[in-house]
């Protein structure tokens, strides 16, 4: 189920994900920025190339060709002082001007290689020269020194004309190198502007396609999400009723979709289980109404049973000590397994209502000190210890919050039990540790007794199971099932270590303080019973 159905009909969405959205409008802006990046190239390659022709050929050429002119200045100014004077002094200016002039030539030809036209001028200043240098200057420099001739001062008054259309192709050539500079800085000046508005154009792209990525993820995404956020947090925080709109996005549309349908199945779950809790509410007070009947029952009837099971009992031995002997062996017979049987009910009676009490009556909390406890269990089993000879050790025991009768009874049916299944042959020996684990307190009971099977691990603390007859050791078979209600009702849990096989170890954890469960509390009636059984 997608969200389309919460849109409302006559708006067309569109079924573009979030991630297509997002590879178009970065395709489309890389498409742009790199259209833009290559023409700044190409500007900035321009304005490069011009700025190397302005500063590498033109301002150089035109320099050189000032260097030229000057060059052949010195030829003329050293001609004609040679040609009216006949000093060979002035030869030198002469000699240095047309080595100069080869020198600036080659340099504007380097200068100018590929430029036709600027060559083409070159050409002209260079057929001018060489032509005023053929038909005056060498002539008049391969004259001899001395008194200067009529020929010369003629030839150099002819060679006036020659001179003047030197400078006229100077002129010419500098004029247009001049312009060709001029026209490179306006070129340069143009291009420089031109990359300017190019790469202002370039940032305000930048800037428009940051705003409209912003833009576009805060309406399509950001939004959608936000929206999305708002109705989970209004479900989240109760109002399982409020509906998920879908938004933005097919993908996003979507996911408010399922998580719109996960809403509603939500809301038919949490109506079911309100139904069910109901139902287990009314239960649950029936149950506990019924088990405090139980209770009740159990009670009352443990206590009817009492006078009537006392009477047997006293009677049986009367009948026992008055006609033993007098009777055939098999009255005798019938008369024992009287008193027997009325003596074991009698137990089997009172170690049921000792084990009924656990967590009900016997449950005063207090701190306790648990060697103290072992101390006034051993004196309570000292007979027993007489008279096996069993030596009892322990490491040092915590303080703990229990209750006291309860950790007696638990602490005696362990340790009775380490004496009662001895091995015949071997004198008892147990020892106690007690170590902390994970917030709780480790103890093990471990004897050197007959042992336990590891089939039999689980069925020893089931009430009135029992592993042996009643004439091999004697019991009720409630020891170890009240250990662990006394145990769990403490907090923690007992079992037997199926890896030792020396005998018996019983492990069992307490918590420092058992948790606070709340259980039946006793009727008033069961109270008065409990009260005269006690009695």
């Amino acid at each position: 189920m997608t969200g389309d159905a919460h849109q409302p009909r006559g708006r067309r969405l569109s079924s573009w994900t979030t991630r297509r959205w997002l590879r178009v409008g970065v395709g489309a802006s890389l498409v742009v920025l790199t259209l833009l990046g290559v023409t700044g190239a190409w500007v900035m390659g321009r304005s490069q190339s011009i700025s190397n022709n302005l500063t590498d050929v033109r301002s150089p050429s035109l320099s050189t060709a000032f260097r030229l002119e000057t060059a052949l200045v010195n030829q003329e100014t050293g001609i004609r002082g040679y040609g009216l004077t006949g000093i060979p002094g002035f030869l030198a200016p002469y000699r240095q001007g047309v080595a100069d002039q080869k020198a600036h030539t080659r340099s504007l030809e380097e200068l100018l290689d590929g430029d036709t036209a600027r060559l083409h001028d070159l050409a002209s200043v260079q057929e001018a020269v060489d032509r005023w240098q053929e038909t005056v200057a060498e002539p008049v420099a391969a004259a001899p020194a001395g008194t200067p001739s009529p020929q010369e001062a003629e030839r150099l008054a002819n060679g006036k004309a020659a001179f003047d259309r030197i400078r006229v192709a100077l002129e010419n050539q500098q004029e247009r190198l001049r312009a060709d500079r001029v026209q490179a800085r306006a070129d340069l000046e143009s291009t420089i502007t031109q990359r300017n508005w190019v790469f202002g154009t370039i940032a305000l792209l930048i800037a428009v396609l940051a705003a409209l990525g912003f833009e576009g993820l805060r309406r399509g995404i950001n939004r959608p999400l936000e929206l999305l956020g708002s109705d989970a947090r209004i479900v989240a925080a109760g109002d399982f009723g409020h509906p998920i709109t879908p938004t933005g996005p097919a993908d996003l549309r979507q996911l408010g979709g399922e998580i719109e349908s996960m809403r509603r199945r939500l809301l038919r779950e949490l109506a079911f289980t309100e139904e069910a809790r109901l139902r287990l509410d009314a239960q649950a007070a029936d149950l506990q109404r019924s088990n405090a009947e139980l209770e009740q029952f159990a009670y009352v009837a443990s206590h009817d049973l009492q006078e009537p099971l006392r009477k047997v009992s006293s009677f049986t031995q009367l009948l026992q000590r008055r006609y033993g002997g007098q009777l055939d062996e098999r009255a005798d017979q019938y008369i024992d397994f009287a008193v027997d049987g009325a003596n074991r009910m009698q137990t089997l009676i009172s170690d049921l209502l000792n084990f009924s009490r656990v967590g009900r009556v016997h449950n005063a909390q207090q701190g306790i000190d648990l060697d103290t406890v072992l101390e006034e269990t051993l004196s309570a089993l000292s007979v027993a210890v007489e008279e096996t000879g069993a030596t009892i050790t322990s490491d040092p025991l915590p303080s703990l919050v229990a209750d006291p009768s309860q950790m007696v009874m638990l602490w005696q049916n362990l340790l009775g039990n380490a004496i009662k299944f001895r091995r015949p042959d071997e004198i008892p020996r147990i020892h106690i540790t007690a170590a902390p684990e994970a917030g709780l307190w480790r103890f093990t009971v471990t004897d050197n007794g007959i042992g336990i099977p590891p089939e039999y691990a689980e069925k020893i603390f089931v009430i009135f199971q029992r592993l042996h007859t009643k004439d091999t050791y004697s019991g009720s078979g409630i020891g170890l099932a009240m250990c662990k209600k006394i145990v769990e009702f403490h907090g923690g849990t007992i079992s037997v270590d199926p890896e030792y096989r020396n005998g018996t170890r019983m492990t069992f954890t307490l918590a420092p303080e058992p948790p606070q469960i709340p259980g039946p509390s006793a009727t008033p009636d069961a109270a008065r019973t409990e009260a005269e059984q006690a009695r």
